[in-house]
């Protein structure tokens, strides 16, 4: 996936620095490639076009998770193996993202009586993780091997929404009018 924004916007140095301080700091878990990999997850799911990239055959935007597991299946909807490692990687990013940045919306989706709701009685977590490791299985063997990545971000999953949930704090908190008013008094 090709990045819309550029390497040295500010954007990316934000959500880099924020995540390299919640996962070596405060997890104590400096592992540089998983921090890069969440950071540019961070910027590239700032467009909700990247957020729901995948697409049916038909073309129809697909933005549930059993809708995902669907089209990542080649007995079912992926036209090819390449297709069902990209949504299942899909599935990981979107987990992850959902779990560690709106851990709400996963809550409303379980009490607040949406049975309607494909996602209902999907647990986030098991199914992200589940997805990063078959990822990690279609990269083995490749010039540009992903496969520890992959299997980093499916054995230490909930460790990364804890991650994402720090970062989530760290920017709730440069919200804060009082935060920002100290942010100018200290850097202006």
């Amino acid at each position: 996936m090709e990045s819309r924004i550029p390497e040295h916007h500010p954007l990316r140095r934000l959500f880099g620095a924020l995540t390299e301080k919640s996962f070596t700091e405060k997890l104590g878990w400096p592992d540089l490639n998983v921090t890069e990999y969440v950071s540019n997850l961070l910027v590239e799911f700032t467009h909700t076009d990247q957020l729901y990239r995948i697409q049916t055959q038909q073309g129809k935007r697909v933005d549930t998770v059993v809708d995902l597991l669907f089209e990542s299946e080649v007995l079912l909807e992926a036209q090819s193996m390449d297709r069902e490692q990209e949504v299942h990687r899909h599935i990981g990013d979107f987990t992850l993202f959902m779990a560690g940045l709106f851990p709400e919306y996963l809550r409303r989706l379980k009490t607040a009586g949406l049975i309607y709701h494909k996602d209902f009685l999907v647990d986030y977590v098991k199914t992200g993780k589940r997805s990063y490791g078959i990822a990690a299985q279609f990269h083995e063997g490749e010039s540009q091997d992903q496969t520890p990545l992959f299997r980093k971000l499916s054995e230490n999953f909930e460790l990364c929404v804890t991650g994402l949930g720090f970062v989530r704090s760290d920017l709730d908190r440069m919200q804060d009018s009082t935060y920002r008013t100290a942010q100018g008094i200290l850097f202006n």
